[in-house]
């Protein structure tokens, strides 16, 4: 019994061959951040900056990107699950690359930070004036220059994450935050809640 043949086209062929080694693309790992002298992780993407704060946020803006300080320490383990774990994560490493600047500020160290305010000063003096207890606290500041006019840092948050928190809640602040829902007045613990429910299907019963 002869066995038959089958032949196909050579575009499909083709078009089977760029969707295989483009899904190979997609599904490479996102590169692990470096651990510097300081002993605090960062991705290579993160902004390179002087720590004058005032100009990151201009530099944020120019990018059309909101600007974001993360407060962190040696030997944190929430702050290196932060890093290695919740920013290599393929979705949440997209968003953020897309809508945000990152800026580290370090809880212990001496390096000189120029404030919104104007007030330079040293990264643990910054932190002690923010009044920041906790690392990592990931700080998300306004969209224009003028919101943080004659302010501190703490005073223009529009909001502040102490602590790491789980893939969905992390990226749903990110999310709140670029689409400007502390501005309706919307809570973002309703805002999760309804991303939440959207996402399963229905709402619980009242």
């Amino acid at each position: 019994m002869n066995a038959k043949k089958y032949f196909f086209p050579k575009f499909i062929i083709v078009v089977f061959a760029i969707g295989f080694f483009s899904t190979m693309a997609i599904a490479e790992p996102i590169p692990q951040p470096t651990k510097g002298e300081d002993g605090i992780y960062r991705h290579s993407w993160f902004l390179e900056t002087f720590l004058d704060l005032k100009e990151d946020l201009a530099t944020a803006i120019e990018n059309k990107k909101r600007l974001v300080i993360f407060i962190e320490q040696r030997g944190c383990t929430y702050c290196t699950k932060v890093q290695t774990e919740l920013l290599v994560d393929p979705k949440i490493n997209a968003y953020i690359r897309k809508h945000f600047e990152i800026v580290q500020i370090d809880m212990w160290g001496s390096k000189e930070v120029t404030d919104f305010d104007g007030e330079v000063t040293t990264e643990k003096k910054l932190v002690r004036k923010w009044g920041s207890l906790f690392t990592p606290t990931i700080v998300f500041l306004p969209d224009s220059l003028e919101k943080v006019k004659g302010k501190s840092g703490a005073q223009a948050a529009v909001a502040v994450m102490p602590g790491a928190f789980g893939k969905g809640t992390f990226l749903a602040l990110f999310e709140w935050v670029q689409k400007k829902r502390y501005e309706t007045g919307e809570h973002f613990q309703k805002y999760v809640n309804d991303r939440y429910w959207k996402k399963h299907g229905g709402r619980p019963v009242k």
